[in-house]
């Protein structure tokens, strides 16, 4: 019944807002890359004060745009989050002079460390825990570290299909940060069904892993483009929902929405308040814009823009 407990908006006519999904909007990121953010020329029309902006490196991106990006979104008012891609480093200085160069030129102050997408590494780094042992990160003063989550594996660090060394990955970071003074999160891959991201939370609990979890979502867009993203990003058991969509005719051209995988996750977050996952991560498939109106027109006072 909890679901059904809606609020109507300020404005008439406009479709009420849940407010369990309100609530777990609450504080939401959004990642974006230089070129895609070019295009907007004020994240103040689209985002809440203080929303976290991830700025995503892909490889063969020039560091002067990775920080021209990060500059402007915090000229903004954002706080920025790039990504250092332990593969695409070649070496302790490459590391330390991205990161003088964020501080120095957009100050940044927090930092999402992954291994990345890239098969074989440019030099010294494979992975995001020989970028904390850098002790780097620390020495600058970054009030937070984010690293990689996935709800439904890593073939890349488990070949297997098991999660044996994802878990001892991520009890090792579980122990750093306990020592480090920076804020830790994980931040995941995106999922497109809820019980299995519930379940794969609750196991992480279990093992004594108490980082917070700041789930990925995958925004509005085409089914097609959707599919494409979820088979290179290796998204697995929950593909099949985007597979059964596809096969239903009267919805295969109509845009994907996140609206049930995040209800589902919001009912549950609201009847258990201890659960480990405290924020949501977007990732805007389908466009900035079109991700950033959908949070609009869903999250109620969570998602209201700077200029609004």
């Amino acid at each position: 019944m909890a679901l059904l407990n809606f609020k109507k908006r300020d404005a008439a006519g406009v479709q009420p807002v849940n407010p369990q999904v309100e609530a777990f909007l609450q504080g939401y990121s959004i990642e974006v890359m230089p070129r895609t953010a070019s295009k907007i020329e004020d994240f103040r029309d689209l985002l809440p004060e203080d929303t976290r902006v991830y700025v995503a490196h892909i490889e063969g991106t020039p560091i002067v745009d990775m920080v021209a990006t990060a500059k402007k979104l915090n000229d903004q008012g954002f706080p920025v989050m790039p990504h250092f891609p332990a593969r695409i480093i070649q070496d302790h200085a490459m590391l330390a002079d991205w990161i003088a160069r964020y501080q120095g030129e957009a100050d940044v102050k927090q930092a999402l460390l992954l291994a990345g997408g890239v098969k074989d590494p440019h030099g010294n780094f494979e992975s995001s825990l020989q970028l904390l042992e850098t002790g780097l990160f620390d020495k600058a003063g970054f009030s937070s570290l984010h690293v990689a989550g996935h709800p439904e594996g890593n073939r890349d660090i488990d070949p297997d299909g098991s999660d044996k060394n994802v878990v001892e990955a991520l009890k090792w970071k579980q122990k750093f940060s306990e020592r480090t003074d920076a804020k830790m999160a994980l931040a995941t891959q995106f999922a497109f069904e809820a019980d299995p991201i519930i379940e794969w939370a609750d196991a992480l609990s279990d093992a004594g892993i108490d980082i917070p979890i700041h789930i990925g979502i995958a925004g509005p867009a085409k089914l097609q483009t959707l599919i494409k993203f979820a088979i290179a990003c290796g998204v697995g058991p929950s593909l099949k929902v985007l597979q059964k969509r596809a096969m239903d005719v009267t919805k295969l051209l109509l845009p994907y929405e996140p609206t049930d995988v995040i209800t589902k996750l919001a009912a549950h977050k609201a009847a258990n308040p201890d659960f480990n996952i405290t924020n949501v991560h977007f990732f805007p498939l389908g466009g900035i814009k079109t991700n950033a109106n959908w949070a609009i027109n869903n999250g109620g006072a969570s998602a209201k823009p700077v200029n609004s």
